[in-house]
């Protein structure tokens, strides 16, 4: 079907095209139309009447005219893969976006891919560490899982996702547990290689550039594949920009039988973006205006990242919170699709709590014992216990003071606090906006270290000590 006409474009309506075909050969769902004029021009079909075709125009729609020759490419959109995309930003048809110079595109996948069969998913049940320590304590992260971090505009939520891509894909982060803390759940990488790939759906073009110098100055670029669908494109290719960059981590799993960090920002903009594909379509919507087919939209994604038997994707996933509102039926629908759900309160932040991690409404499905081993499982349910206790008293000293609780409750009202100012963190990526030096913390540290705190060795300390440090020992608090 090559060089074949396929059609005349009659109308054009916003981002969708209509065709008029030609003959009786007709383009596949998803094939790529082209104009021989202008190479820049791309729809892609996406259903199809007697004789009308229907394309969501995925250029310029400047450039189209009714009368328009029209040409099936006898393919569906496809997005440069393998080493040479690492280091490298793109957008959705892998143009170069820094400026180095083209992309190499000798090899290319579909951005279209079925889910693997269950019969290669292979779950690894292995601790994945990030060093920073509210995460590997509150809520630690499986190897092969899906992380959400959730909340609304200026909490933090790209920095944590930076930080993240600092640590793990630097490979500074412990390969195995020697310590005996939690030895059922050796935390190996394994010897595979580690990659990232970074989609960046519908946030602002500033934003993109700040990641990419965050990068090059932290020295992860390297094996970071970035993918950039801002704001400012149309609804068709910020959508598919999460999908393109899911190809990219499946090509590493599959081919490269590497272990890939898959991150993007943000879930809710490619929730956002279908919506307005659906409103573009005609589709009815369903509830709160969001597309009838957001659970099938979010579903087809989510089950391609998986782990299987040549290596893991382990997905870290921003969702912007409109108007902090968490029980948006978006952003409900991703956080059914989490296992480690970890909320970003602008509340906690206000105090100057960083990262501002929601101790009450993040969840992770890990918290088992035998996922997490004795020591840290022990410790993290007692201290969720002294959190509930706390919860309650902070009521009481909000209004007559501290000094009135009673001495024991005093005690453990500290003592909570001291582990929630222990939790928090200096960052690699805020270096230059804090003045701290970054540090990573490795998970049996600050088991230890917390431990040390629960069993009250250290209630003579002030709990202003404990604020934005690494390990107690590096710190000098404990020898």
């Amino acid at each position: 079907m090559n060089n074949q006409v396929t059609g005349t474009i009659t109308s054009i309506n916003g981002q969708i095209a209509t065709v008029e075909a030609e003959g009786d050969i007709f383009p596949q769902a998803s094939e790529i139309l082209y104009s021989p004029d202008d190479p820049h021009i791309i729809l892609e079909v996406f259903s199809q009447t007697e004789n009308s075709i229907f394309c969501q125009i995925l250029s310029s729609p400047d450039k189209l005219y009714r009368g328009m020759k029209v040409y099936g490419s006898g393919t569906d959109l496809k997005i440069p893969v393998g080493k040479a995309v690492l280091g490298r930003v793109m957008d959705l048809f892998g143009n170069s976006k820094d400026n180095n110079g083209p992309i190499n595109k000798a090899k290319q996948a579909s951005i279209y891919s079925k889910a693997p069969s269950l019969n290669i998913v292979q779950s690894s049940y292995q601790v994945l560490e990030t060093g920073i320590k509210a995460i590997d304590f509150l809520t630690p992260i499986q190897k092969g899982g899906k992380v959400g971090f959730i909340g609304g505009a200026g909490v933090g939520k790209t920095i944590l996702l930076t930080e993240l891509m600092h640590n793990i894909t630097l490979g500074k982060t412990p390969e195995k547990n020697t310590s005996g803390v939690g030895s059922d759940s050796p935390e190996v990488r394994g010897e595979r290689e580690v990659y990232s790939v970074f989609a960046g759906v519908g946030e602002r073009i500033r934003e993109g550039q700040e990641l990419l110098q965050r990068l090059k100055e932290s020295k992860v670029l390297a094996k970071v594949s970035l993918i950039l669908g801002q704001m400012n494109e149309n609804a068709a290719i910020r959508y598919r920009v999460a999908l393109a960059a899911t190809a990219q981590a499946e090509y590493f799993r599959d081919q490269e039988k590497s272990d890939v960090l898959f991150f993007i920002d943000n879930m809710f903009r490619f929730v956002q973006a279908g919506n307005e594909v659906a409103t573009l379509l005609g589709t009815i919507p369903s509830e709160q205006a969001y597309q009838a087919t957001l659970q099938t939209e979010i579903s087809t994604l989510e089950d391609r990242l998986i782990p299987t038997q040549n290596g893991s994707i382990t997905s870290f996933q921003n969702v912007y919170v409109p108007a902090d509102e968490i029980t948006d039926a978006g952003v409900s629908t991703v956080m059914s699709f989490l296992d480690t759900a970890i909320v970003l309160s602008r509340s906690v932040a206000q105090k100057g709590i960083y990262p501002p991690i929601d101790l009450f409404q993040s969840s992770s499905s890990t918290i088992t014992r035998a996922f997490l081993g004795e020591l840290h499982f022990k410790a993290l349910i007692q201290f969720q216990k002294l959190l509930e206790n706390v919860n309650s008293l902070s009521h009481i000293v909000a209004i007559v003071g501290e000094e009135e609780l009673s001495a024991e409750n005093r005690i453990l009202y500290n003592r909570t606090k001291k582990i929630i100012n222990y939790l928090t963190q200096p960052f690699f990526m805020t270096e230059q906006q804090t003045g701290r030096k970054g540090v990573i913390v490795p998970r049996n540290t600050a088991i230890k270290d917390i431990t040390l705190i629960l069993s009250g060795k250290l209630d003579h300390i002030s709990a202003d000590k404990f604020m934005y440090l690494g390990s107690l020992q590096e710190a000098g608090i404990i020898q």
